[in-house]
């Protein structure tokens, strides 16, 4: 994913356009200080506009930011997508 150097973009199985990023937060956990995530910002129709956003929880764990994000940054896009699909899926309307 971090191969693009910009957030990647893709049409979710809701019909929205959604772009996706990286982001890192502490744990709380002495072990794996640092952790991982996607977030998907989910942009509305016709106008660029911002309805909402869905994140995952945390995909990796490490001792260092740099070296979580790195990890996550070389996810697939396919599989961010799935991952996209199947948060949009696991909405309740």
């Amino acid at each position: 994913m971090a191969v693009h150097k910009r957030p990647a973009a893709f049409e979710g199985v809701d019909g929205h356009a959604y772009s996706a990023d990286i982001l890192t937060d502490t744990t709380g956990d002495r072990s794996a200080p640092w952790g991982a995530y996607l977030m998907f910002v989910k942009w509305g129709f016709g106008e660029p506009e911002v309805q909402g956003h869905l994140e995952t929880g945390f995909l990796l764990t490490g001792a260092s930011e740099a070296v979580v994000r790195h990890q996550l940054g070389g996810m697939a896009l396919g599989t961010v997508k799935a991952t996209l699909d199947g948060l949009i899926r696991g909405q309740t309307p």
